[in-house]
C-alpha cells in the first residue's frame, strides 16, 4: 500500500470527499467538505481521487535511537561508556565470610557497573556544587575537599578499569 501524501484528496464512503491535511504511521487527518476535520486509518475504506506523493517526514528506528541516545547522555547521570579491564570480563566476585556462612558471588560486571555509577554521581554532585548560587565559596571549596577525599577511598577499585584515565583520583602526595 502507497502512503498517500498531503493534499492528496479522496472520496470516502462515510465522510465524502476531502484532502488528507496530516499523515501519521497509521492515521490520515482529513477535511472533509461536509464532515470537516476527521481521523481516519491508513487501510481505511476510500477511493483516491489524486494522489500527491507523501512527503511525510519519516523517521528511522535508527535516527530515532540515535536521538534517544543523545538525550539521555545529555540529561542523565552516566556521560560516557567506561570499560572493564579485560582480565575482569566474565569474572566474578566471591565475598567469603569469617564465619561457616556460605559464600556470596557476584558478577564482577555488575560490580564493576555499580562502582562507575557511584563516580558518575559523585561528578553530577561535584558539578551541582561548582553551579550552586546558594553556597559561597569557601563553602564549595570545603565540600570540594570533601569530594577528592572520596575519590581517594575509592581508588582500590582502579584496578577494575580498563583505561588509566577513568581512575580515580584522590589527593596528590605533597
Amino acid at each position: 500500500m502507497k502512503i498517500l501524501g498531503i493534499g492528496s484528496r479522496i472520496d470516502h464512503t462515510e465522510y465524502g470527499k476531502g484532502v488528507v491535511t496530516n499523515v501519521s504511521s497509521k492515521y490520515y487527518w482529513v477535511t472533509f467538505l461536509e464532515a470537516g476535520l476527521e481521523t481516519i486509518a491508513i487501510d481505511a475504506d476510500f477511493e483516491v481521487i489524486e494522489a500527491v506523493e507523501a512527503e511525510v517526514d519519516t523517521v528511522s528506528f535508527f535516527d530515532i535511537e540515535s536521538s534517544l541516545v543523545q538525550i539521555l547522555e545529555k540529561w542523565s547521570d552516566t556521560h560516557e561508556k567506561v570499560a572493564i579491564a579485560d582480565k575482569w570480563k566474565g569474572g566474578k566476585l566471591i565475598l567469603e565470610p569469617g564465619d561457616a556462612l556460605a559464600n556470596k558471588e557476584l558478577p564482577i560486571d555488575s560490580f564493576f557497573h555499580k562502582i562507575v555509577m557511584v563516580r558518575d554521581r559523585i561528578r553530577v554532585m561535584e558539578q551541582k556544587i561548582n553551579s550552586s548560587k546558594n553556597l559561597d565559596d569557601q563553602e564549595k571549596i570545603d565540600l570540594q575537599q570533601y569530594i577528592t577525599r572520596i575519590y581517594g577511598s575509592l581508588t582500590s577499585f582502579n584496578v577494575l578499569f580498563k583505561n588509566k584515565s577513568d581512575h580515580f583520583v584522590g589527593e596528590r602526595s605533597k
